[in-house]
């Protein structure tokens, strides 16, 4: 089975950051290489990181869809099922990342221009669809800033439709936000709600999985969105090793405020995060507020700030996502009883363990569960 095909629209004046996120994340992707096992160098995904597909079925060409057997490319718009090697012993990509549109475009404010290999025809052969950001406010508020030919694929795609920052005005062009809940950049929030009053636009977060449309935040939360996407796809554990390999956090609490506006604190010798660290090697025990002030060997109130500055949370709000991310790694790659993972988490029961995952994740944890077991 070939990988899941995802299509990368390049738009004129495009976000260079945003235009290679998909490719770099989705990337990481990998089965584990032949005779790794679980726990061994590249570490393991508990039989989760094999199971291919996951919520959005990989769609297969149909019969006698191949194309010629020479260039790759007219091979992809052909829709032929491609199998890479995998001569460096990474495995095998769980996805595959292709770039189309109608011609050579610029990249905002970076000097150069990129012509994709494909065009918008390739979209037929594709699984999800991702629309990076584009800068400049002229692009975003004139009619007429995106091509038709870009909004008409855009409304016939069948499959996942996603966008990074700005790319969500692409999106509402073309009706595909109307009535549903999105993100952007929150620096153009208000021009946002201007112009498509139908979305209910919520910029305080990093992204926003609204079912078959997907919209993140700015430049950096495009990562944590296509994070999201392999964990939704292929569970926590492959998700996780795609993010080591990015050498990024594979899940980061909170929203866009954290990020508004705000000096970047001096951290040196008093940073925070060597205690950070230590708690998440603790996650079991019961740790509070007093216990990682002592270790940091600070003062309760000056903890608090220091903590605040560096994470954008307080240690609570930290220490709780730390334990719901544990807690889904566990129901989603073990058998273990819902109490067990409670303790092993850290919420001590499982009713604890259930209002907490119920509000990150919006289900108990046996619907939770479940939905990596079908």
């Amino acid at each position: 089975m070939r990988p899941h095909r995802v299509a990368v629209i390049a738009l004129d004046m495009f976000v260079a950051f945003d235009l290679g996120t998909p490719s770099q994340v989705f990337g990481a992707a990998r089965h584990r290489p032949a005779g790794d096992r679980p726990g061994g160098k590249l570490g393991g995904d508990g039989g989760e990181g094999d199971r291919v597909g996951g919520r959005v079925p990989v769609r297969t060409p149909a019969a006698g869809q191949a194309g010629p057997a020479g260039n790759r490319h007219a091979r992809l718009a052909a829709g032929e099922a491609w199998n890479e090697a995998d001569p460096m012993g990474v495995g095998a990509p769980y996805y595959e990342v292709i770039t189309v549109g109608l011609g050579p475009v610029r990249a905002a404010g970076a000097g150069f221009t990129v012509v994709p290999d494909l065009g918008l025809d390739a979209l037929a052969t594709a699984d999800t669809l991702i629309v990076p950001g584009v800068h400049g406010r002229s692009t975003l508020v004139q009619d007429g800033g995106t091509p038709e030919p870009v909004l008409r694929a855009l409304r016939e795609f069948p499959g996942r439709v996603m966008s990074i920052c700005t790319g969500a005005f692409v999106l509402a062009e073309a009706g595909l936000l109307d009535g549903r809940k999105a993100t952007t950049h929150w620096d153009y929030a208000e021009l946002f709600r201007s112009r498509y009053p139908k979305v209910d636009l919520d910029p305080d977060v990093l992204f926003v999985d609204d079912g078959r449309v997907l919209t993140s935040a700015g430049v950096a939360a495009g990562i944590d969105l296509c994070l999201h996407v392999i964990r939704s796809d292929h569970g926590s554990e492959v998700a996780n090793r795609a993010a080591r390999r990015c050498v990024v956090p594979s899940w980061r609490d909170g929203g866009q405020s954290q990020f508004i506006e705000r000096p970047v604190p001096e951290t040196g010798d008093a940073s925070t995060g060597p205690t950070r660290g230590w708690a998440l090697t603790r996650l079991a025990d019961d740790l509070d507020l007093r216990a990682m002030a002592a270790h940091a060997r600070m003062s309760v109130r000056t903890f608090t700030r220091r903590f605040r500055e560096e994470t954008g949370l307080s240690p609570a709000r930290w220490l709780a996502g730390q334990r719901v991310e544990l807690a889904r790694q566990l129901l989603e790659t073990t058998d273990l009883p819902v109490d067990r993972i409670a303790e092993r988490a850290g919420f001590g029961t499982a009713t604890s363990m259930r209002q907490h995952l119920h509000s990150v994740v919006g289900v108990a944890p046996a619907a939770y569960r479940s939905a990596f077991r079908r």
